[in-house]
């Protein structure tokens, strides 16, 4: 069982920055898959970014191409969302999940309130 712990999240303005962290426990990191959703009030959760095990492979949803950055720090069970150049229709919950691919197990960390304000 593997748990996930968000941080980071606040409110800011458009065009500012927050890093977000997701620090993982109860599993071997490094053969996880990480990745970023997020869920805007009265919307479905969607897929922002993945991160390959090694973290040389990364992989973004159209709208934050360019402005968001995912990593992972093996090392450290952590994987990071560097958010740049926000908006307000960034405004969501934040949420890290962690996937071993062809065996069925994912994990969902709670969640981080991210606030873009216009």
């Amino acid at each position: 069982q593997v748990q996930l712990v968000e941080s980071g999240g606040g409110l800011v303005q458009a065009g500012g920055s927050l890093r977000l962290s997701c620090i993982a426990s109860g599993g071997t990191f490094s053969l996880y898959t990480m990745a970023w959703f997020r869920q805007a009030p009265g919307k479905e959760r969607e897929f922002v970014a993945t991160n390959n095990r090694s973290g040389g492979r990364t992989t973004y949803t159209d709208s934050v191409k360019g402005r968001f950055t995912i990593s992972r720090d093996n090392a450290k069970n952590t994987v990071y969302l560097q958010m740049d150049s926000l908006k307000p229709e960034d405004t969501a919950v934040y949420y890290c999940n962690a996937k071993r691919i062809g065996l069925g197990m994912s994990y969902w960390g709670q969640g981080t309130q991210v606030t873009v304000s216009s």
